[in-house]
């Protein structure tokens, strides 16, 4: 009689103590606690790229709204050192114990090898030895897809700090004598820091993901993977090298980056008043003014250097959190947004964890 008292009292009190931690799982949010970025000293201006290329500084800033770039110019640095400082600065601005942080991720379409892990080497090399990490590629999208990832990996209760990283040394696969790539693209690396928070007012809202493979053909780079391995033919043919369709992937661009910043204002029941910020990916100026203007947004509320730093790739995202830290507040309402290759888009919606 006793053993069966105590076995149900064991099992009021187990079932009590699952009940209790799927509550404490249930209100924990993931939110941006920390951020930091980094972009090369060496300013490839308009009036530089007009000496190599056929182009012009009025040509340039009509299409694209890109006044310069910075380029990594050592040849003996590639993306993992990008994703290194920006990292550094995350964590010497955060006053971050390396040793604390769960898991890196590295957004980017330029690794430093294919097959070794460019996040393996940047979290080893920022004293992160704790952590597991690996590479995440979805094109300009893929900082967006890391939001997603990182905050399902806090959410999920299993890890307390995740560092997500977007970086990308776009030079090295640029041909600077093909203006319709050489013009927009340059080198930069942003991070950010997602931890848990109880605070229900703040962190990760909701997201609205999509990719669709048509894109396949108007933006790529056609030789090197396993479906075209490099050779002495495919180097010859400067199929190394980004490849884009301007005019599909723009149409593209404007219209799906648009619809799902539009989607996810509407279906969380906002208005322009409520919205404090868009972060669009920083890939074209009439792209953006697109996607602004769909969710009736002033210039004053749309984050923007890509006149400064033209499309970075997986960084923009991050970069653009850097340099606006000081201007965020805690409970600011923010909708990123961005479209890449293959296609992959997307929108979230974050809301702001802390004043700096």
């Amino acid at each position: 009689m006793s053993f069966l008292f105590i076995s149900a009292s064991f099992s009021v009190a187990f079932t009590a103590l699952i009940i209790t931690r799927i509550t404490c799982m249930s209100n924990i949010k993931a939110a941006i606690t920390a951020v930091g970025g980094y972009v090369p000293d060496y300013k490839l201006t308009n009036a530089i790229l007009a000496t190599m290329v056929d182009t012009n500084d009025e040509w340039i800033t009509t299409r694209t709204g890109i006044k310069e770039r910075r380029i990594l110019k050592d040849k003996d640095k590639g993306t993992s050192y990008l994703a290194i400082q920006a990292a550094l600065d995350l964590i010497k601005k955060k006053d971050l114990d390396p040793l604390s942080i769960d898991l890196v991720i590295v957004g980017t379409v330029t690794p430093d090898m294919p097959v070794a892990s460019t996040a393996a080497y940047v979290a080893s090399e920022i004293g992160a030895v704790n952590a597991f990490s690996y590479d995440l590629q979805a094109a300009c999208s893929s900082f967006l897809y890391g939001m997603s990832t990182a905050s399902s990996y806090i959410e999920s209760g299993r890890y307390k700090k995740v560092l997500l990283i977007g970086a990308d040394k776009m030079s090295s696969i640029i041909d600077y004598k093909d203006r319709t790539t050489c013009i927009i693209f340059g080198d930069g690396a942003g991070a950010a820091l997602f931890e848990a928070t109880e605070d229900q007012k703040v962190g990760y809202e909701d997201e609205i993901l999509r990719s669709d493979g048509v894109g396949r053909n108007f933006l790529k780079i056609e030789a090197g993977g396993s479906l075209m391995p490099a050779s002495h033919d495919t180097i010859d043919n400067n199929q190394h090298v980004v490849f884009q369709d301007g005019k599909n992937v723009f149409k593209y661009a404007v219209s799906n980056m648009a619809d799902v910043a539009e989607k996810i204002v509407k279906r969380n029941n906002l208005t322009n008043e409520d919205v404090d910020w868009l972060v669009p990916h920083q890939a074209n100026k009439r792209i953006i003014d697109a996607t602004a203007k769909r969710v009736n947004l002033p210039d004053e509320k749309v984050m923007m250097n890509i006149d400064r730093y033209g499309n970075t790739t997986s960084a923009t995202l991050p970069l653009l959190l850097n340099e606006y830290e000081s201007q965020l507040k805690k409970g600011d309402k923010l909708v990123f947004a961005a479209f890449g290759g293959g296609f992959t888009w997307g929108s979230i919606l974050l809301t702001w964890a802390y004043n700096s």
